[in-house]
């Protein structure tokens, strides 16, 4: 029997493009395994933060992050964000950036972490990317972590207790560094049986080419 094809993704949970590149994987993923005599697929989630200097306390919309930390003006962020509400849409996602907070992301990748440990990653991950993107609420703040962590079934005093001890803080910060000794800068980022590295939210026949090229490496 084959091993599994191993696909290791790179993404942040705020980031509007990780979310799809989610959907998109799982697309390619779903057409992979029609495929007759196909080995099954393990997807595994590593952190990555596109802005870990944000203060932890931040209480700034999604659109204020962009004006005032990124220097966008203000008409050309909303145009970005409802374009890619339109693209997310495509995927069957919806995008609400007037409810969106931004957040220091690093208390989220650790409850991410702590889902892994208990079987539970994608979906405590998916989880959290609907909490900010669809349900705007702050996932930089351990109640509502822990309130996420409670509805993907895990138990929710031992999720507190990891992150309020900091627990996987290690864990993320390990997959940061080892983003950076491959090459990684942005994300998502796909690497595919440790062989072929894909960048950015590629459509599912992308992903699906990618994947099968890797199975020949």
């Amino acid at each position: 029997m084959s091993e599994p094809v191993r696909i290791d993704v790179w993404s942040d949970v705020v980031c509007p493009w990780c979310y799809i590149g989610k959907r998109r994987l799982e697309a390619a993923i779903e057409m992979y395994r029609a495929e007759p005599d196909s080995p099954d697929v393990e997807v595994v989630f590593h952190s990555f933060q596109l802005a870990p200097d944000l203060p932890t306390d931040i209480d700034q919309s999604a659109l204020e992050y962009l004006v005032e930390h990124k220097g966008v003006d203000e008409s050309r962020a909303r145009a970005m964000q409802n374009h890619v509400t339109h693209v997310a849409s495509t995927v069957g996602l919806e995008y609400h950036f007037d409810n969106a907070r931004s957040a220091n992301t690093h208390l989220a990748h650790q409850l991410i972490h702590f889902g892994a440990e208990h079987g539970s990653q994608a979906e405590v991950k998916e989880r959290v990317f609907r909490a900010h993107f669809t349900e705007g609420r702050h996932i930089g703040s351990i109640d509502t972590l822990v309130e996420i962590a409670s509805e993907a079934g895990l138990d929710a005093e031992a999720a507190r207790d990891a992150l309020e001890t900091g627990k996987y803080a290690s864990a993320v910060e390990q997959d940061r560094d080892l983003a950076a000794r491959i090459g990684i800068n942005g994300v998502p980022f796909f690497v595919i049986d440790g062989k072929l590295g894909v960048s950015g939210a590629q459509p599912p026949e992308t992903l699906l080419d990618a994947i099968e090229q890797a199975r020949t490496l």
